[in-house]
């Protein structure tokens, strides 16, 4: 096997924009879908940055799961792994995916040089 090879700021930049995206299409669809229901049916009013970061988490937890990459990783060749190379375990894709719509993911990477949901469930990115 030949070793895993981490991926630059830029290949990482290129994944978010492609899933952000997606993310916020279906964030989209979903708040619309749920206004229909407030509008019609007197369901109650929910934020738009509810249904973002609630579909942020399935999107990215439900894609990483699966197949250990996003439809932005598909297209740019990368993946998640643990740090020793396999599968990412149960729990600490359901960290990641939670520590990636927290604010201060980003600002972790000057100091540990990788962004927070990387650092903290024991994963990275890399390229296949």
């Amino acid at each position: 096997m030949s070793a895993l090879r981490t991926v630059g700021d830029g290949t990482r930049i290129l994944n978010f924009l492609i899933d952000l995206l997606l993310v916020f299409l279906l964030s989209m669809l979903a708040y619309r879908t749920w206004n229909w229901y407030v509008f019609y049916w007197k369901y109650t009013h929910i934020l738009f940055g509810w249904f973002l970061g609630g579909v942020a988490f399935l999107y990215y937890f439900f894609w990483e799961w699966i197949c250990a990459k996003t439809p932005g990783k598909f297209f740019t060749g990368t993946r998640v792994v643990s740090q020793n190379g396999g599968k990412p375990s149960f729990l600490g894709l359901v960290l990641r995916s939670l520590l990636r719509i927290s604010l201060i993911d980003a600002f972790f990477l000057p100091f540990v040089g990788m962004p927070l949901h990387d650092w903290a469930s024991g994963t990275r990115l890399v390229s296949e």
